[in-house]
């Protein structure tokens, strides 16, 4: 009996893959290109025709003793001059083709990872993801430049022109024609021997240089905490070390090359093509096979193909890399979609309509249905069922690692459960359009999440058209106004400028926010858990403003923080062991123990 399974790709046939898959969207603009430009190849021969044809009119004028017949060269000329212009018009459409090509490829990319990154679920939204994402738009998409918008046409040019005239050659004379191509065999065993191994040798050289690319960035984020400890040597040393392992690799690869190199400089020169050429042209004049002035073709011919092939040698090192950056393009937007059954995800702005398509949220009632969720092989959440009631309060505790955070952040969409579901209202969170849900859903976690932008516009990230006033009562609320106005350019300060901000403000802008987007359903991750006694006050104090009314979700790190919930659910692996009051959970063997370890954990 046979196998059937199929040998696994490699990174360099996967690369090849990636690239024809991201390119066939300017397909037909490339070819256009690669058309134009191999009709501005042909075109290129001209000059080499109308010197061979002006040596003719003059050798035979010289030969004859008459004079040089100045009509014929006119009209060589003159063609000439035709044929030139038309070649610089097709190399410059083509060449514009190509860029324009470029551009779309681009967008396209582009416009696909913007789609993409719209619609996936907050989860994914690390700073791993948001890096590989980030180095595909800018570094290998650049990669991939090179390959558009100008290989192309130098290539299509450098097979075509040589070519032609070598076909112009066999026309006048077979022997010629040989003659032309004599050299080809030398140039086809240095480039083979050079290309050996050179797609998986490039696809090494990118992983180990991203290896000392990323230990340089360990080592100069972390140096802080690397100086602290003392270990600045260590930390060095891993550089080094990387860095010492790709200059290894990198000479043991390029000095074979570099000897392939040197030997085709060496035998493959211009005064030895000269040599075969004009000699051996010179003795197919004597024998009468050829004339004179026709010599002149194969010297010029065997002068462009060193050219030609030091292009082609490229484009293959072009296209070894622009593999490898294509495939991590394609792995980069390789992003995960969250999908909304009620006819596809709607725009995720917050300024989105009001009355926006979707279904009728009756209330703002949570319900959990035997949820459960994993992160890869690891089980967060096994079988979860729960309900939080309209308008109270119901904290999550549990030990760390529980699940707890987990079963908050489906609720706002981080990801969906793998099973079972959670509804809003009566409805299920994955029928509700993206920007629908985050009007009834809103959440203060940990990290408030602030952007580089004003810090109105941070407040108002969630209702972008809200009034002044509307922020500035939302700031109140928050207890941070007197702080923003206390600062020179008031609701204008940039966030991350010179006017910094304390964890615990930034904190209280992001409760302003919330309070700005009303939204009737809020998760709370332990908003005080890094702050200062002084911050920690201030906050509870705008959080008591924010819960009022609300059907609140709160992740407890500190169970003292939540003896007042209307309910508390104890999970423990994924799974609710208990649910009740205070009071009624003091008697719960986990819940008692949390309760009774809380100062130590402080501490």
């Amino acid at each position: 009996m046979t196998s059937n399974t199929s040998k696994p790709m490699t990174e360099r046939e996967a690369g090849r893959v990636a690239l024809k898959e991201l390119l066939k969207p300017i397909s037909v603009r490339l070819l256009m290109g690669r058309t134009l430009a191999a009709l501005g190849g042909v075109l290129a021969i001209a000059p080499y025709i109308a010197l061979v044809k002006l040596g003719a009119v003059f050798y035979e004028a010289y030969s004859t003793g008459t004079e040089v017949d100045t009509a014929r060269v006119t009209t060589i000329v003159n063609i000439l001059i035709g044929t030139f212009g038309a070649r610089l018009a097709c190399i410059g459409i083509a060449l514009g083709v190509t860029h324009f090509a470029d551009a779309k490829f681009a967008a396209l990319v582009r416009e696909r990872t913007i789609a993409r990154v719209a619609s996936a679920p907050l989860g994914w939204f690390t700073s791993t993801n948001a890096g590989k994402v980030r180095k595909a738009l800018q570094d290998d998409i650049s990669m991939v430049h090179a390959l558009v918008a100008h290989q192309p046409v130098d290539v299509t040019q450098a097979m075509v022109t040589p070519v032609a005239l070598a076909v112009y050659a066999f026309v006048i004379d077979w022997r010629l024609g040989l003659l032309t191509i004599a050299t080809l065999p030398i140039y086809g065993l240095i480039m083979a021997i050079m290309m050996r191994g050179m797609g998986d040798k490039t696809v090494q050289v990118d992983n180990k240089l991203a290896q000392v690319s990323a230990t340089m960035v360990e080592f100069v984020t972390g140096i802080t905490v690397v100086k602290a400890f003392g270990t600045v040597g260590r930390a060095h040393k891993r550089y080094q070390d990387a860095a010492d392992e790709f200059s290894a690799f990198y000479l043991d690869w390029t000095i074979p090359l570099l000897r392939s190199n040197a030997f085709a400089n060496a035998t493959v020169t211009i005064p030895l093509l000269l040599a075969i050429n004009l000699g051996g042209g010179a003795a197919m004049a004597h024998a009468g096979w050829v004339e004179p002035a026709d010599v002149l073709t194969t010297s010029l011919i065997a002068l462009m193909l060193p050219y030609s092939i030091e292009v082609l040698g490229n484009t293959a090192w072009t296209y070894q890399t622009a593999g490898a950056a294509a495939l991590r393009v394609t792995q980069a937007l390789d992003i995960p979609i969250l999908e909304t059954r009620a006819g596809g995800d709607a725009q995720v702005d917050g300024a989105a309509d009001e009355n926006a398509s979707g279904p009728v949220i009756a209330g703002s009632d949570v319900a959990y249905e035997d949820v459960s969720f994993s992160y890869g092989d690891v089980l967060a959440v096994d079988h979860a069922s729960f309900e939080l009631k309209e308008g109270t309060v119901t904290a999550l505790v549990g030990p760390s690692g529980s699940g707890k955070s987990t079963l908050a952040t489906l609720l706002a969409r981080f990801n969906d459960p793998d099973s079972g579901r959670i509804t809003l209202g009566g409805v299920d969170l994955k029928d509700i359009p993206s920007n629908k849900l985050y009007k009834h859903v809103a959440f203060v976690l940990q990290d408030p999440q602030l952007l580089r932008i004003s810090l109105h516009d941070n407040i108002a990230l969630g209702k972008p058209g809200a009034s002044y006033e509307e922020v500035r009562e939302a700031a109140r609320s928050a207890h941070i106004l007197d702080v923003i106005e206390a600062l020179p350019d008031g609701f204008d300060t940039i966030y991350g400028s010179d006017q910094g901000l304390s964890g615990g403000q930034e904190q209280r802008i992001a409760i302003a926010r919330a309070l700005l987007i009303d939204a009737p359903v809020l998760i709370l991750d332990e908003a005080t858990a890094f702050t200062d006694p002084e911050s920690e006050a201030e906050i509870q104090r705008a959080l008591s403003t924010l819960v009022k009314g609300r059907t609140v979700l709160v992740i407890a790190h500190r169970p003292e923080s939540i003896v007042g919930a209307d309910r508390i659910i104890v999970v423990d692996r994924g799974r609710v062991v208990a649910s009740g009051t205070h009071e009624e959970l003091l008697n719960q063997p986990l819940y008692r123990a949390l309760w009774q370890h809380a100062p130590a954990q402080e501490a």
